[in-house]
């Protein structure tokens, strides 16, 4: 595996994230090291696409984090996040290139997803006694929006800095069979306490229905290093919600305990992976939506999930002010494909923790609503809190 050190620059803030006594680590001025980790080419990233400018843009922390993003999907190309020997690792799958981002309309690879994240039965849905037909990109359902949704197009970039990333994105009237004109405005953010934190806005011109999320493929191994059954999960959750043949929700929200989906207490994620259990059977593994647990209607932002890898103490925290979070284990990964420096990612070569509303909720009526009306503002936060554990 290639570990990228940065110990003389950044290991100060990580010790004293760990509560380690950190006096000796301070940066000089004989720092030789490059400024940046990335192994991505901003000419591979800088194109005109329909009248707009693509590029790279570089996020950066105090602590040594890196992160670089293109505004083609507001995709999440790299993401460095450091282990308990202050090595630092690309921990998000994704490709080399502009190219490779446009000509694979199926990789969904650090993109924010929309307007409809996850499944929707049969493609359509009634809203106010009108049916809508989207288009079947997922056998018989539509899935996360459509093949050209929200991670296909050249969002507006509004302010680029070092630590955040605001853009936005106007999405037509009609756009992929949604009604209304939703603008959407998204933050990225890398701040100093080691966050990748997300906030979204939309409004609409006229009823429609909204379900974004973000969808990093995360390997805290590294992105290509091998399978996330050595990663250890921790779910905020006590239910969740099973699924047909087809990955749609029954409409029941089933109690975890007792089977492979009781993640209350912390266990491998290749643990009861392989186990002989139906839901398990449909989904390969696990894709699924949890239901977080929340009192009443709570829409705080809590801490919803844990992940981390006992060999190197990467973790990965994940924080929301959603009511679900579909955990997906990479079943459907092939590997063979292209990809950064020529990985290989394989099944279960990652882990996406999809912060959200419940799949299908527009065709089902117990689960909390995704309507937004012209009078309202839809709002979401999302953060990924990387640490290190001995």
């Amino acid at each position: 595996m290639k570990y990228l050190s940065l110990k003389t620059l950044f290991i100060a803030g990580l010790l004293t994230a760990c509560g380690q006594n950190s006096k000796e680590q301070t940066v000089n001025e004989q720092q030789t090291e490059p400024k940046y980790l990335t192994a991505m080419e901003d000419s591979a990233f800088e194109k005109t696409i329909d009248g707009k400018e693509v590029k790279l843009y570089h996020l950066t922390n105090k602590n040594g984090m890196e992160m670089t993003v293109t505004n083609f999907g507001a995709r999440v190309v790299e993401l460095f996040a450091p282990d308990k020997n202050g090595n630092f690792e690309d921990v998000v799958l994704g490709y080399d290139n502009l190219d490779e981002y446009r000509n694979n309309p199926g990789g969904y690879y650090g993109a924010p997803i929309g307007r409809y994240g996850n499944r929707i039965a049969e493609a359509q849905f009634t809203l106010d006694g009108k049916t809508y037909n989207l288009e079947a990109n997922n056998g018989p359902n539509n899935l996360h929006g459509a093949p050209e949704g929200y991670h296909k197009v050249v969002w507006e970039v509004l302010e680029a800095t070092d630590q955040k990333l605001e853009m936005k994105y106007v999405s037509p009237d009609g756009e992929a069979g949604f009604p209304g004109e939703l603008t959407v405005f998204m933050n990225y953010y890398l701040t100093d306490e080691n966050e990748f934190k997300i906030t979204y806005k939309a409004t609409t011109d006229k009823p429609t229905i909204v379900n974004l999320t973000h969808h990093s493929f995360f390997n805290l191994n590294g992105h290509g290093e091998g399978s996330v059954r050595n990663h250890m999960l921790q779910l905020n959750a006590d239910n969740f919600t099973p699924v047909d043949d087809n990955l749609i929700p029954l409409g029941e929200i089933r109690p975890v305990g007792g089977t492979p989906f009781d993640f209350s207490e912390p266990h491998l994620v290749g643990e009861r992976i392989d186990a002989d259990n139906e839901q398990l059977k449909k989904g390969g593994g696990y894709d699924h939506n949890w239901v977080v647990n929340r009192e009443g209607e709570n829409k705080e932002t809590i801490k919803i999930a844990s992940v981390w890898v006992p060999e190197n103490g990467r973790k990965m925290e994940v924080y929301t002010d959603q009511p679900g979070v579909q955990v997906y284990t990479g079943n459907f990964m092939t590997g063979g494909g292209p990809s950064k420096a020529g990985k290989d990612y394989g099944k279960q070569g990652a882990i996406c923790l999809e912060t959200q509303h419940y799949p299908d909720s527009p065709n089902q009526p117990s689960f909390p609503s995704v309507t937004l009306r012209p009078e309202e503002t839809y709002s979401h936060a999302c953060i990924y809190k990387f640490s290190v554990i001995d």
